[in-house]
């Protein structure tokens, strides 16, 4: 039997507001810098293989390990494994809490080892599942299948890193975590530049590059561990209590976080029907629409899930509404914005970032149409991520997959009415409005429950923020040159206007919500 020795419990009050808002700026500032190196990453990649056919072999050798990376690690794990650490930590000795890391970690370990030698044994069996448009392919097929080869390892290395990422989230080392992205981003423009001249295919150089940056990314997170005194120690132990409740958590949260993932699959697979060129312009809109999802969406929701898990164990429901009604407005004041930006700038955008090389003005073109459709869910995809922690931390997962399921099942209608004629905008555009249904629905839910309660000042809040977008929108349309110039411009002159557009958006954003008399401690409360 487990000796348990209790501590006094993290105070409700300790998690406030501004506390939030430094480590989600933290947070939000470290995955900026991760995202702004991910954009050169696929500026990198785009210049070099455009929208061949090899850069659609890459994509899917890529997207497979990061579709089980956000199912086991970043998904259902991370779900379910940050309530109940957070719940050792509030109420059991470091000791305690240095135990659970130990046998989750070995256990995890062994899980992920043994599904890294099934993947790289069925390689050719994945890439026909994920893209069965390649089929009839055999050298688009047999150059996925070499590169997930490689590429597949990544996940247990990269699950392991989530692992220790989570531990650190739940100690409030946010910059660790939030930076190590960057290491990915890194090592693949390296091995683009240095390392293809080696190689008879190129681009089998960025396979190996992702590999490299699991190993680096696992690392680099160890020595930090070892300063909150959590390095763990792999111990397989699938009988331990804590192990036992995060497995339990774990099933409903796989099968709802399987959901969003079978609903990528099948764009996936509907994409490799599509023209060549498809699944990259998707990737490449996927990319810029996710930067203000990463950059702050993802910061909120991260930050609020230990906080909220260490208010529900503290049975402070006031807190907890209060927290969920702050992350509510902060993704709001930055998705609607960044949702407008994209909608109106969507072909200078992609043009500024990937019209190098061998990427073409129709792969431009293509990539914005796919862009807008994607913008249409900007806002929704960031209040899921917030909204979703809600249930998490009450350890809720199954009205969460209820949730995901029917949204999974009206992704796939709308995926099926709209690709006939619109194509590969038609699975984004399925994408955003599932997406819409899902936020909608969480939100619904916390309400019925009384979970989540709105606070004073959202109607003055909800007309400031529209002062400000209608602001922003009339200066950027207004200093926008057309689209054909961006196309006959240079890359510096791309990168001027574009940073113009940008600082001014921002800036008559924010000056108008300062004009309108929004304050610093109306963002705080």
């Amino acid at each position: 039997m487990r000796t348990m020795t209790e501590t006094t419990p993290t105070p409700p009050s300790a998690d406030k507001a501004p506390s939030l808002l430094r480590s989600g700026m933290v947070v939000s500032i470290m995955t900026m810098l991760s995202r702004v190196l991910g954009m050169v990453r696929d500026v990198v990649v785009a210049a070099y293989f455009g929208s061949k056919s090899e850069a659609d072999a890459f994509f899917i050798a890529f997207k497979i390990p990061n579709f089980l990376r956000r199912l086991f690690a970043e998904g259902a794990f991370a779900q379910a494994f940050v309530p109940v650490l957070s719940e050792y930590r509030t109420r059991y000795t470091l000791a305690e809490v240095q135990n659970l890391v130990n046998r989750v970690t070995g256990t995890l370990g062994i899980t992920l080892a043994g599904i890294t030698l099934l993947g790289v044994a069925g390689a050719p069996v994945l890439i026909t599942l994920f893209a069965p448009g390649f089929y009839g392919e055999t050298e688009k097929l047999e150059l996925a299948t070499q590169m997930l080869r490689i590429t597949f390892p990544y996940l247990f290395l990269i699950s392991l890193t989530a692992l220790c990422g989570a531990i650190l989230n739940s100690y409030g080392r946010f910059a660790v975590p939030a930076f190590t992205p960057v290491l990915l981003n890194l090592c693949m423009i390296g091995a683009t530049i240095f390392m293809t001249p080696y190689f008879d295919q190129p681009i089998l150089a960025l396979a190996w590059g992702v590999f490299i940056a699991g190993v680096v990314q696992l690392l680099f997170q160890l020595p930090f561990l070892a300063q909150i005194r959590l390095l763990p120690i792999p111990r397989p132990d699938r009988k331990h209590e804590g192990v036992r409740r995060i497995m339990t958590l774990m099933i409903p949260a796989l099968f709802g976080v399987s959901v969003s993932q079978i609903n990528l699959l099948l764009d996936t697979v509907l994409a490799s029907f599509l023209q060549t060129g498809s699944i990259s312009w998707l990737y490449y809109a996927d990319r810029l629409s996710e930067l203000p999802l990463g950059a702050f969406g993802i910061a909120i929701g991260t930050v609020i899930l230990p906080a909220l898990s260490r208010q529900h164990a503290g049975e402070d429901p006031k807190a907890f509404a209060a927290t969920l009604d702050w992350a509510v407005r902060m993704v709001l004041l930055v998705g609607v914005p960044a949702a407008l930006a994209l909608l109106l700038l969507a072909e200078p955008l992609i043009a500024t970032l990937f019209h190098y090389g061998a990427m073409t003005e129709r792969d431009v073109v293509q990539s914005a149409n796919a862009l807008r459709a994607y913008a249409v869910g900007v806002m929704t995809f960031m209040l899921i991520k917030v909204l979703a922690p809600g249930y998490f931390a009450r350890q809720d997962m199954k009205t969460p997959v209820r949730i995901a399921v029917t949204c999974m099942v009206a992704n796939m209608v709308f995926n099926l009415i709209l690709v006939w004629p619109l194509a590969h905008v038609g699975l984004a555009l399925a994408t955003s409005l599932s997406a819409l249904l899902n936020a909608g629905m969480l939100w619904w839910g916390l309400r019925k429950i009384g979970v989540y309660q709105a606070q004073p000042g959202w109607p003055m809040f909800t007309l400031r923020l529209l002062l400000a977008c209608a602001a922003l929108s009339v200066v950027v349309l207004w200093l926008a040159a057309d689209v054909q110039q961006w196309f006959e411009w240079g890359w510096q002159q791309k990168v001027l206007q574009m940073s113009i557009l940008v600082v001014a958006g921002i800036a008559v954003f924010l000056v108008t919500l300062v004009a309108s008399g929004m304050r610093m401690r109306h963002v705080r409360k």
